[in-house]
């Protein structure tokens, strides 16, 4: 048993974790490539209880289960559309709508050492659905050695998924159900990168997948990993 807590600043939803990042976080302490069902929001700078002992790791906040992180396979991982150029990006990002200003991934209202600032848009002339946002690696989410650590990936991977489906038929409104990604080569502080996220598959009424990339600023791979999205319901009154 590890007690771990996210701080307030890996928010997604005002309240909670950033899906990518507590799903990051939780494949990092797990060990080995893992797939990360996220059960219950995880609570900011509240203390969480990860337990690695059996074959699935679990997240737990008392009696609540917040996430799962079970082994997987590398292979079930789609493989990404070359990337679209540096240029085809940053106008890309001039699309960009802000569904949630104070996100650690896609805010557009924090500073670099607060947000991530991975900012996506529909890429001009790809299938609909296909964005892309520039993501500028800052030190502040860098561990000593100035690389950025899986969770900081897996956040900047997290949002695209999400406005690859506002793109592609323009519904918003969607939490992180869970995330499989596997990290070939950490950034590093002050590196450009490119992150390029597409629609998978509408799997019900409710539940959308996509495929997230991400690649250096010239075309290689560095990250992949495909999501599950589901959408939130709205209750009357």
């Amino acid at each position: 048993m590890t007690p771990i807590t996210i701080p307030a600043r890996f928010r997604g939803p005002p309240h909670s974790g950033n899906g990518g990042y507590v799903a990051g976080l939780m494949a990092r302490l797990a060990g080995g490539h893992r797939a990360v069902a996220m059960r219950a929001p995880a609570p900011l700078d509240t203390a969480l209880t990860f337990d690695g002992s059996g074959e699935t790791a679990r997240l737990t906040h008392g009696e609540t289960l917040i996430a799962e992180a079970a082994p997987a396979d590398a292979a079930e991982l789609p493989v990404p559309p070359a990337p679209p150029t540096l240029d085809q990006v940053l106008a890309a990002s001039e699309g960009y709508q802000s569904f949630h200003p104070i996100c650690v991934c896609c805010a557009d209202q924090l500073p670099p050492e607060e947000g991530l600032r991975v900012r996506a848009g529909q890429v001009e002339g790809a299938p609909a659905g296909t964005v892309a946002a520039v993501w500028d690696v800052h030190d502040a989410f860098c561990d000593p050695d100035g690389r950025a650590p899986e969770e900081i990936v897996w956040a900047a991977m997290d949002c695209p998924g999400f406005y690859a489906w506002v793109a592609h038929d323009g519904r918003h409104g969607a939490l992180t159900g869970r995330m499989q990604a596997e990290v070939l080569e950490h950034p590093r502080a002050g590196d450009r990168c490119i992150v390029l996220a597409w629609p998978l598959e509408r799997v019900s009424e409710r539940r959308r997948t996509a495929g997230v990339a991400l690649f250096g600023a010239d075309g290689r791979l560095l990250a992949r990993g495909v999501q599950t999205w589901i959408a939130v319901v709205r209750r009357a009154g």
